[in-house]
């Protein structure tokens, strides 16, 4: 045991927030109150949280001594400063009732990881001088908890299309509990009546497309992110080509709205983009398109690939300043990076269930060199050799013109593109 040191009385610390207040007796308090001088030295941790000694403190409190000595006893963690003082009381302090152990079994147990756990009751009965049986009765509760906590982890890591690997690390389980457990997802009776009812788009925030022109005046509201998507497009095609749990690829995850609607809808996903935002950066895989396809665990499991990549000059030098980046190549290399991207996908999607390839586009005029009107859809038809299933129409709203352009358009006696095309091709091997 180290030498003792000084401490201010004002600097220990007591922790009501760890552990409960132990029954304090007046009667002692008094007795040490008349001899601070002959009273052993109270422990504390680094951070000065007492340890053991409340009635030699509270002595101290009383006379308002200005300091007091103490042992310092260094603490990993919460659980083990409660371990310790259980130790202290048990040798000498007043007898814990049994509410007391309870609580303290219970801040114990729940700040032990779940990979630690393995032994832990058998030593929380020794410690507190209860019975195996009592302390399973106080810690059953957690264990439920945290079972379920884990299974909510499980199913997030899932959605995302992590690996059993990467969910057994995070879960801290072997990768056979985790098989156990992710068996049990796909299955609509896993979810509840609510969440079942979003899945299949029976919720009364959601209107079917009957037909193949979208409109919608106002955005909606979401994370403000320039290459956003119209979350209500994507809605859609999740309605109209998949169904619960499939998989939802999306290499130009932007701001991170698929993820939200797979979410909602109860789709899986996996997200990439080359230039990740902030707040979403643990949710969306690092990937360039320009090096190929990203690395999914199961292709044979996507029913989905939605692109919504940069409308050429439209998006110059918002993302990036590199000549890689789709918004600031040559058209002709545009062209080639995102018909190569389709035609990757369409031969690798497809097998025993339909899968389909969905490219969200509008042309390129304001931007475009001489104003000259682009049909970038018109390009990707005649590159991408793939039956299409549909063609939607997503018109802007004219509310995107300035006074500036109407002024043009007038001058130059030419049409101010509204038009932006939702292509979906089949996929088929």
């Amino acid at each position: 045991m180290s030498s003792p040191v000084t401490l201010a009385v004002g600097d220990v610390i007591f922790r009501e927030d760890l552990y409960p207040r132990l029954q304090t007796s007046a009667v002692t308090v008094q007795k040490y109150a008349e001899d601070l001088d002959v009273l052993p030295p109270i422990e504390v941790n680094q951070r000065n949280e007492l340890i053991d000694g409340w009635h030699r403190w509270t002595a101290h409190k009383k006379r308002e001594a200005a300091s007091i000595r103490a042992v310092v006893t260094p603490t990993a963690s919460d659980a083990e400063l409660l371990e310790l003082a259980i130790r202290r009381n048990a040798a000498h302090g007043l007898q814990l009732s049994q509410e007391d152990k309870r609580n303290m079994a219970r801040t114990i147990y729940n700040a032990t990881p779940e990979k630690d756990r393995k032994g832990k009751k058998e030593c929380l009965a020794r410690l507190l001088s209860v019975s195996l049986s009592i302390v399973h009765e106080w810690l059953s509760r957690i264990d439920k908890d945290s079972k379920e906590a884990r299974r909510r982890r499980a199913f997030d890591l899932w959605l995302s299309c992590a690996t059993m690997a990467e969910i057994a690390d995070a879960c801290h389980c072997s990768l056979g509990t985790v098989n156990q457990i992710c068996s049990e997802f796909p299955n609509l009776e896993f979810l509840n009546k609510s969440q079942q009812a979003a899945a299949e788009h029976a919720t009364d925030d959601f209107d079917p497309p009957l037909y193949n022109v979208w409109k919608q005046q106002e955005k909606t509201p979401g994370a403000s992110h320039f290459g956003n998507s119209e979350v209500r497009w994507l809605d859609n095609l999740l309605y109209l080509y998949t169904r619960p749990f499939d998989v939802v690829v999306d290499p130009f995850a932007g701001g991170g709205s698929t993820i939200d609607v797979c979410r909602k809808r109860f789709r899986r996903y996996f997200v990439s983009d080359r230039a990740l935002v902030v707040e979403r950066e643990k949710d969306i895989r690092r990937h360039d398109i320009t090096d190929g396809l990203p690395a999914v665990p199961r292709w044979k499991d996507v029913r989905l690939a939605y692109l919504d990549p940069p409308y050429w000059k439209q998006a110059e030098g918002e993302y990036s300043a590199d000549a890689s980046d789709l918004a600031n190549m040559p058209l002709a290399d545009f062209n080639a990076a995102l018909a190569g991207l389709i035609n990757a996908l369409r031969k690798k999607l497809g097998g025993e269930a339909p899968a389909f390839v969905a490219l969200l586009m509008s042309p390129t005029q304001w931007c475009a060199p001489d104003r000259r009107f682009t049909d970038h859809v018109g390009d990707m038809l005649r590159l991408v050799r793939s039956p299409v299933d549909m063609r939607f129409s997503a018109p802007y709203e004219s509310q995107q013109y300035t006074a500036q352009h109407v002024e043009w358009a007038k001058a130059e006696r030419k049409c101010l593109a509204l038009t932006r095309e939702v292509v979906v091709w089949r996929c088929q091997k």
